[in-house]
């Protein structure tokens, strides 16, 4: 019973990396699909729980970047206030700059690339993807709050592969980049207010920790991770745009 679970899983996620239709929309649903984003990423009693999710990411985001580097991912830690860790070793001030820039920018990053896939029909493959990397996460959570986040992502996103049907796929992508790019900003604005009002919790800056190892002003990498996120943006609206532009030939 287990094995032929285990093997019609394994037929569901393979066959998501396999192109389909790209996805054709219209004003109206983008737009719907924005104030979406928005009642999830601006209302604190929502952003609560989806913020959860765009901690997850950033973290990831903090873990892929360090093993770029040849440094050693010891452990993530994620917590229900939304706040998290990336425990890693390494040797270098660099490497671990680098590792501790990804964190903010990626939720965006992903966002943008999920926008893309939605409109070139590659849905299947970034929810097929998304689902095993959740489910890899598991692996370097320390935490008994992180593995309830982690576990209940993973399940989600397993259950989005297993019964999406095939002709919502493009929307379901759509609408969870969107909603991650929203929430970048959102968080990005979380860590500015630290900077700017919470100044007694510099400590679990970002910015803050990469300036006391680089000796560059934590103001350098607000603005690097705001340029990162923006560029983010910019390149979705390009998608949907150039989507436009095709529709209309």
């Amino acid at each position: 019973m287990l094995q032929q679970f285990a093997a019609e899983w394994w037929r569901r996620i393979s066959e998501g990396f396999t192109r389909g239709e790209p996805l054709e929309t219209g004003i109206l649903e983008l737009a719907l699909i924005l104030v979406v984003a928005l009642v999830l990423s601006v209302p604190r009693g929502s952003w609560r729980y989806f913020g959860l999710f765009v901690t997850a990411v950033h973290e990831l985001g903090h873990a892929f970047a360090a093993l770029t580097t040849g440094r050693l991912v010891r452990g993530i830690h994620l917590r229900f206030d939304q706040s998290g860790a990336m425990i890693s070793r390494g040797a270098g001030r660099a490497s671990a700059a680098w590792a501790g820039f990804w964190g903010y920018p990626v939720p965006a990053l992903v966002g943008a690339v999920l926008v893309w896939a939605a409109f070139t029909g590659w849905s299947g493959a970034a929810l097929s993807v998304s689902a095993l990397l959740l489910l890899a996460t598991l692996l370097f959570i320390r935490n008994l709050e992180g593995i309830v986040i982690a576990v209940g992502l993973a399940v989600a996103s397993q259950l989005l592969v297993w019964f999406a049907p095939a002709e919502f796929l493009g929307h379901l992508t759509l609408a969870i980049g969107v909603a991650l790019l929203v929430g970048a900003v959102r968080d990005w604005l979380n860590l500015l207010s630290v900077h700017t009002r919470r100044r007694h919790q510099l400590a679990n800056s970002d910015a803050f920790i990469i300036a006391k190892r680089t000796g560059i002003p934590a103001a350098f990498w607000l603005a690097g991770f705001a340029l990162v996120i923006l560029a983010c943006w910019a390149g979705a609206v390009a998608t949907v745009a150039g989507v436009g532009d095709l529709m209309n030939l």
